[in-house]
């Protein structure tokens, strides 16, 4: 565990004596600028600044790694959006190369996970025309009626707000209504790179960065509690991602409404741009590691290990990160046609626990809000299989 004395050492070390001072801030608990997060990833190596996250994560959560039992249902992958970055939607036009769920298709998911202790469902998926907010509602009563302890975390702002356009009801009315049929939090999807830059040039046509951040908002105003993504890695500068921690950096000072941040990685396959190179695992750490000393006020940063990859997801552990998600289930299509390192993402909790214990951490069952249901420490991985196998 990273210690004061030894954090003290590694900074007075350090030969550039601005990537020092910015050392210096971390130590002291000081705000970063905009201008030290450039620095960071211009300047700084991946062993500096992979200490100095490493110390932040362990003072704020020690060895404890986060996970939960979840499993995701994705209603459609059809699209009225063209995201350049995207392999998993299908224009509408093209709607028969794509699926569709009726409610009886997506209540038999749910219901299939009855008797498991799963705590959570994540529904996203792309934004179908016919999909209206009403088929939504009746959905997520359904979902309550059947399973009214199960965590509803549903929909990205970008789904959200052609929703509510459709609807011609406002964010805040229309997170209401959909709050009061049985949705509880809301995922970090459609965030992407937040400047217009940048924005235009991969996802033109879809809610914009004012827009997305409006919803969340409106969503910490009643209560309810969400997530936010950064895509990273493909035609954006280093102060397009500064940018972008930024503008979420000061709507969690003021709402304090965001329960973790997660950075996705682009993966290239089978979309408008299998030009771009994705980026390395020396760059991927980094990433993680600047975003945990720049989201000073952000509680948790997630690495989404279907994305990564297994042994890239273990070895965030060292450079910031302090979740992996969860055990997620194969159903979740939107990372493996993209090229993921994952082809069908799922983890049985033993398989979850043993990966975090491998890179020498303390796992721990949480449920979506950060309620710690189980603490795995000192349970016997060996022994979990056995029980899973002979019960």
């Amino acid at each position: 565990m990273a210690t004061k004395k030894s954090i003290e050492e590694i900074i007075s070390s350090e030969n550039d004596k601005s990537l020092q001072q910015i050392g210096e801030k971390v130590f002291n608990k000081k705000r970063l600028n905009e201008e030290d997060g450039v620095m960071l990833f211009e300047r700084a190596s991946l062993p500096y600044v992979g200490a100095l996250a490493n110390y932040v994560r362990e003072s704020l959560h020690g060895d404890k790694t986060y996970f939960n039992r979840n499993f995701h249902i994705e209603p459609t992958n059809v699209c009225v959006f063209s995201c350049a970055f995207c392999a998993y939607s299908r224009l509408y036009a093209n709607r028969e190369e794509g699926w569709e769920l009726s409610a009886e298709q997506m209540m038999h998911i749910i219901k299939s996970y009855d008797g498991k202790p799963v705590t959570e469902v994540h529904i996203v998926g792309g934004v179908h025309p016919k999909l209206n907010m009403q088929f939504f509602i009746d959905v997520m009563k359904q979902i309550k009626a059947h399973r009214p302890d199960l965590h509803i975390k549903g929909y990205t702002a970008v789904e959200l707000d052609y929703m509510f356009r459709k609807a011609k009801v406002s964010a805040e009315e229309g997170l209401k209504i959909l709050q009061e049929a049985g949705l509880n939090s809301l995922p970090g999807g459609g965030a992407e790179i937040f400047h217009p830059e940048i924005r235009e040039q991969i996802c033109a046509d879809k809610v914009n960065a004012d827009g997305w951040l409006q919803i969340h908002e409106a969503a910490h105003k009643l209560g309810m509690h969400s997530n936010a993504t950064m895509l990273y890695g493909h035609i954006e500068k280093y102060w397009h991602r500064v940018d972008h921690m930024e503008r979420l950096r000061k709507l969690q000072d003021k709402t304090h409404g965001f329960n973790t941040f997660i950075p996705l990685k682009f993966r290239n396959k089978d979309n408008d741009m299998s030009h771009v190179k994705e980026s390395t695992v020396i760059e991927d750490m980094k990433l993680y590691a600047v975003a945990r000393l720049y989201m000073d006020n952000f509680p948790h940063l997630k690495a989404y290990w279907p994305m990564l990859g297994r042994q890239s997801a273990q070895l965030t552990l060292s450079f910031g990160v302090n979740d992996l998600d969860g055990t997620i289930d194969d159903s979740t299509k939107i990372y493996s046609m993209a090229g993921s390192e994952e082809q069908h993402p799922s983890l049985t909790t033993s398989q979850l626990v043993s990966l975090i214990k491998q890179a020498k951490r303390e796992p721990v069952e949480r449920d979506t809000l950060y309620n710690v249901i189980k603490n795995y420490k000192d349970i016997d991985v060996m022994e979990m299989e056995k029980n899973v196998l002979y019960n």
